[in-house]
């Protein structure tokens, strides 16, 4: 016990596993478990983090402030209620550190991302996790679960893992019914595919609450998660907050200017949204008539129920025998499940031809 000790909350964190890349012995494998862009970042966004590559001696922007101008002007937001991270995984992060701690909850829904529950337990506060109804967010549940010790709730809509959402009214109701001195996270790392009239991001009730933030990413339909770069909109005091822990130059050139470009090209944006909407339901069809149980998703991925733990596990080894990773959901607890990401046409013909052989 002479050497140093971290904080207990720190040995308690179950690590995140990121989804694999690579099976031995094979070349090529179709990478199906991380929810990354169907079809790759937008060329405008490749070119311009090559750009960059002449003046890498140099510290990027702390304060993103082009990003963060472009940002305001694309959503019609106050540029100075935006911060900008090494991905949203960073924002969630710098927020559970600043509003939590040792003796305090975190409230999160029973599916929802690993990362809240791994970031409470490691600055000593308590996840609490609320019960779903039919695998989606339940207010009701969430706000049962509010008690005096809650800081934060996490709710990510669309979900990750299980592609469910809640519409705006139910949002706002969540809101309604916590305390003040409760933030609220939404988490809309997929709300680019989201074309549902009684869907809302969250950015116009943070725009207008003062316990409310907004997270969101280029990882996903943007396909930068490579450069690891995500946003967040809220109130100034919270804004301020963030500003406070993050590190100062927490996001690259390459980064910067890629977001950027990216968020300029809604020609690629669209092609994405499109290409991703049909064959996830192309993808979903073909696996109910296999006989498979798939639930409605509303974001890059769809989650297949294979009925328990033993026949998800004989699936995922069917297909990485087939050069095939889907992602195993064990750490949620949903074990007879595995999350597939829409991919290219070409790689779902290829999960589709395996299963059906499974």
């Amino acid at each position: 016990m002479n050497a140093p000790q971290p904080r207990a909350g720190v040995l308690k964190v179950q690590p995140y596993v990121a989804g694999e890349s690579t099976i031995a012995n094979v070349k090529r494998v179709i990478k199906l478990a991380s929810n990354e862009g169907a079809l790759g970042p937008s060329p405008k966004a490749v070119a311009a983090a090559r750009g960059t590559a002449q003046s890498l001696c140099r510290y990027p922007d702390g304060g993103c402030v082009e990003l963060r101008q472009a940002l305001a002007r694309h959503y019609h937001l106050d540029a100075a209620n935006i911060t900008c991270g090494a991905g949203s995984d960073e924002l969630i992060g710098i927020l559970i550190r600043a509003y939590a701690g040792a003796g305090d909850e975190v409230l999160c829904s029973q599916y929802g991302f690993l990362m809240y529950a791994i970031g409470a337990t490691a600055v000593g506060a308590t996840p609490v996790m609320a019960p779903e109804k039919d695998i989606t967010a339940d207010i009701d549940s969430l706000l049962r679960h509010v008690s005096p010790k809650t800081r934060l709730v996490f709710l990510a809509n669309p979900n990750n893992p299980t592609g469910t959402y809640l519409p705006a009214s139910e949002i706002r109701r969540l809101h309604r019914g916590l305390p003040k001195n409760v933030l609220l996270v939404l988490d809309s790392a997929y709300t680019e595919y989201m074309t549902e009239a009684d869907y809302e991001s969250g950015v116009e009730l943070a725009a207008t609450a003062d316990n409310v933030v907004v997270t969101r990413t280029f990882s996903k339909i943007h396909a930068l998660g490579g450069l690891r770069v995500g946003w967040c909109t809220g109130a100034p005091a919270v804004i301020d907050v963030i500003n406070r822990v993050r590190g100062p130059f927490n996001v690259s050139t390459p980064a910067q200017n890629a977001a950027i470009a990216a968020l300029a090209d809604q020609g690629h944006v669209d092609k994405v949204r499109e290409h991703t909407r049909r064959w996830r339901d192309r993808v979903t069809t073909a696996l109910r008539k296999l006989g498979f149980t798939v639930t409605d998703s509303f974001g890059n991925f769809v989650l297949i129920n294979f009925g328990d733990t033993t026949r998800a596990d004989a699936a995922d080894a069917h297909l990485r025998r087939h050069g095939i990773i889907l992602r195993p959901l064990k750490p949620y607890g949903l074990t007879h499940c595995l999350r597939a990401t829409i991919g290219t046409g070409g790689e779902m013909r290829a999960m589709l031809a395996a299963l059906k052989t499974f």
